[in-house]
């Protein structure tokens, strides 16, 4: 890069930049995943300037033709960046000129990096929040499949991973549904309140060419252009945004993958991975590894470090622009994609596994998982919560005494500890009753879960026609 007019700067400089500039400077090879948004955004700057009065209808009319094929060239890898493209702008105005003359350099006019940089990155992101989404609808799915086969299906549920209460196993399943419906959700939300566009700000100030942004972003598919000039190219927050959802999603696909792991292991026993989503070992035949999960587990603390990565960047940054940002990309292109790689893993890990339903049986009352129906009984019939907990604690402490289960408990040992303990609480001393008996909204009841379940496959039908709908930028 020694003559300033291969870089898109440098005209008031005397020496070239030093090596050591030039490897800092320039963007690594992934963050030219941006050129078909940068192409887009490159479309709609030569309508703008043809607006403006710039280019003529016919230099348009090449100007866009010629990005056209530019587009198609990279995308077949017959055009690909060289190593004094500093980044994906100066690349594409390089091969621009090399085929326009002329007539490339014009599109620079009334437009900066700094604008563009951000216009790609907003572009690339809201394409790929609908690939995202689609991904988290088929792991759902993949949930929803287990679920419906697992209405009646009894397990423990736990609380500080001790027994707890008697479930169901679709109750348990769906609870993460619920999660991944909610990052869904904020996947929305985000992009409600990130379809601004950039363009017109130019570097900081806006630009005295391109003056009608709100066609330049109606043309790339937002919902208007941003609102002030310096805040749209200087503010990030819809990334560190962005990075939250993402890194939240990797927080939930953890959790799942630990109950995996747990769930998967000779100590619970309660599923066993399909051949095609598990692993061996080197060097001990018999072992069969969770791998998916225990790699998604460990991909979640990168989605963490890239939203740390992007508030330390941004914190104390003063406006407008800095280069500083230029790390924006590092942190969101890596999200996008891990998420790309776990979740459909993780989708068919979950939808191919197989459920020992006899293991969770015969687990579902350890651990005094019924005690809470003595408590409840003798609650609805009067007697003090306070009271009521206390006799079933003791209640408890006479089965560890004599190493029993309460429904093993004689008529003569209930009404040793109370009085009150009739033979009728007998009758909620059964997992059914338990489970049955919790047929309030959002309970682990079957008649409850399948409603769960009819309520969730209605949400992701509207989710996944939220992803159809969407018309953003000519690719």
């Amino acid at each position: 890069m020694s003559d300033s007019a291969d870089r898109l700067w440098g005209a008031r400089f005397k020496t070239p930049p030093a090596a050591a500039l030039t490897a800092l400077s320039r963007s690594p090879e992934y963050y030219f995943a941006l050129a078909p948004y940068d192409l887009a955004g490159c479309r709609a700057h030569a309508h703008e300037l043809q607006r403006a009065g710039l280019l003529t209808a016919e230099e348009t009319g090449h100007m866009t033709a010629a990005i056209d094929q530019l587009d198609l060239d990279y995308r077949a890898g017959k055009v690909d960046p060289i190593a004094a493209d500093e980044d994906v702008h100066t690349f594409i105005e390089r091969v621009l000129t090399e085929r326009l003359g002329a007539l490339g350099g014009k599109l620079r006019a009334g437009r900066s990096r700094n604008d563009q940089t951000v216009n790609d990155l907003r572009l690339y992101l809201r394409d790929n929040v609908r690939n995202i989404t689609t991904a988290l609808l088929a792991l759902q799915k993949a949930l929803i499949f287990q679920a419906d086969q697992h209405t009646h299906t009894l397990a423990p549920g736990f609380t500080h991973l001790q027994q707890a209460q008697p479930i169901v196993f679709a109750h348990q399943l769906l609870a993460h549904a619920q999660s991944f419906s909610r990052d869904i959700e904020r996947i929305q939300d985000w992009d409600h309140r990130s379809a601004f566009s950039p363009l017109g700000a130019a570097a900081m100030a806006g630009s005295a060419i391109a003056r009608r942004p709100e066609l330049a972003a109606k043309e790339l598919g937002y919902r208007a252009p941003c609102e002030n000039s310096i805040d749209a190219v200087a503010s990030r927050d819809y990334v560190a945004e962005f990075l939250f959802i993402t890194s939240m999603i990797g927080v939930n696909l953890s959790r799942i993958s630990e109950e995996i792991c747990l769930w998967t292991s000779r100590q619970f026993r309660w599923v066993e991975i399909s051949d095609s989503y598990a692993t061996g070992s080197s060097i001990m035949p018999q072992k069969k590894n969770p791998d998916i999960a225990e790699l998604t587990r460990g991909r979640s603390g990168r989605l963490i470090g890239n939203l740390t990565a992007m508030l330390a960047t941004m914190k104390a940054m003063p406006l407008s622009y800095n280069r500083d940002l230029s790390e924006d990309k590092r942190s969101a292109i890596d999200s996008v994609d891990t998420l790309l790689l776990v979740l459909p893993a993780m989708a068919g890990m979950i939808e191919t596994m197989k459920v020992n339903t006899g293991e969770m049986l015969a687990q579902a009352p350890d651990g005094f998982t019924l005690a809470t129906e003595v408590a409840d009984w003798l609650a609805m019939r009067g007697v003090p919560f306070k009271e009521a907990h206390e006799i079933t604690g003791k209640l408890v402490q006479l089965c560890e005494f004599h190493q029993q289960g309460l429904s093993d408990l004689t008529d003569d040992q209930l009404a040793e500890v109370d009085v009150r303990l009739t033979p009728e609480v007998r009758s909620a001393l059964t997992l059914e009753a338990a489970i049955h008996s919790r047929d309030g909204f959002g309970g682990t009841a079957p008649a409850r879960v399948s409603e769960q379940i009819s309520r969730l496959k209605a949400r992701i039908q509207q989710q996944a026609e939220w992803v159809s709908v969407y018309q953003g930028p000519r690719l």
